[in-house]
């Protein structure tokens, strides 16, 4: 097995980012004091992906008015929806992605409210912002990104009178980073046979669907297709049935991504088919996952951090198994496009 630093990765995902958490709660309240009309989730690549269960938390539990949205396109697409009343949450570890640095200077421009997650503070999109939100560090950010935005969302639907969960919310996302931890250790295992089984396997179908979805787009584009140059293909469950059943054969490496919300029957479906057809069949249920401390009602909300936080350890032991290094890179931030 792969050594693993606990203690690097509680330190980052646990003290550090529940450390904030005063904090987020002061901006969100100064921001719904003073009101605005509604939200946007901006990102590029793994950032936007990493919106996308945000987007769904609040559809799903708030009339909030909330867009996802990709850098690049936002800019262009003259959003009927924003205006200077607008909130603008950005992403980005590096800090000096620059599609999400120009939407972010391009919203401050209007007049908008800007807030942003990075790694490093001393960066242009920190330094663009109103509120800037820092890890600290690169090592483990997205996990902790995932937690920031817990408090963000849940908080500007608390300040909304819709989210009565909140104190509970409080109390359970301090014991999710042990949670986590824990889960991890619990699917080391599987983790690895998946790496050795498909380490030359050229081709993977991921299917997830509601606070999934965003998870089951960024691993097959941002780890399988970037970090691992492995053609992937992302599927939303409720899609699947609408074209890419076709392509199901019996050596076809189907990924499930499981959670506890709402659309897990869209997933189930999708189960019930490939079961039949292919021998290449992997889940991955939140369900699995004891989460201790966790109540059922917070489960289907953290099953996001859950899932990302095991699907890492198969990154991990894929970098291994086929000597390619998650680091290694063709074409981006390596020549001009």
């Amino acid at each position: 097995m792969l050594k693993f630093d606990s203690g690097l990765f509680l330190q980052a995902v646990g003290t550090d980012a529940i450390a904030e958490r005063e904090k987020i709660e002061r901006i969100v309240d100064e921001i719904s004091a003073k009101g605005f009309s509604n939200l946007f989730l901006i990102g590029a690549g793994g950032t936007i992906a990493m919106m996308y269960p945000y987007e769904y938390l609040f559809k799903s539990s708030s009339t909030l008015e909330v867009h996802a949205e990709i850098a690049a396109e936002f800019m262009v697409m003259n959003h009927k929806h924003f205006s200077k009343d607008s909130v603008c949450i950005f992403a980005s570890v590096s800090g000096t992605t620059k599609e999400t640095v120009a939407a972010a200077q391009f919203c401050k421009e209007r007049g908008a409210t800007t807030i942003g997650l990075v790694a490093n503070p001393e960066t242009p999109l920190a330094e663009i912002v109103d509120y800037c939100i820092s890890t600290g560090h690169e090592k483990h950010s997205f996990d902790t990104f995932f937690i920031h935005l817990y408090m963000l969302a849940f908080r500007f639907m608390r300040n909304n009178n819709e989210f009565p969960l909140y104190d509970q919310f409080a109390k359970e996302v301090a014991l999710l980073p042990q949670a986590l931890l824990r889960s991890m250790e619990a699917f080391e295992n599987r983790a690895e046979a998946f790496a050795i089984r498909h380490k030359d396997t050229d081709y993977h179908m991921l299917v997830g669907a509601g606070s999934l979805w965003g998870n089951t787009y960024s691993y097959a584009m941002c780890i399988l297709e970037e970090m691992q140059w492995i053609r992937s293909k992302s599927i939303h469950a409720a899609e699947f049935f609408h074209g890419t059943l076709e392509l199901v054969e019996e050596d076809t490496s189907v990924i499930l991504l499981k959670g506890e919300d709402e659309t897990r029957p869209l997933v189930d479906r999708v189960e019930k088919f490939a079961e039949k057809i292919t021998k290449e069949l992997f889940i991955i249920d939140t369900k699995d996952f004891a989460l201790e401390g966790i109540s059922e009602e917070m489960r289907p909300y953290f099953g996001i951090s859950v899932n990302w936080a095991v699907l890492n350890r198969i990154s991990a032991y894929l970098e291994r198994e086929r000597n390619h290094p998650l680091e290694t890179r063709r074409y981006y931030r390596k020549m001009e496009y």
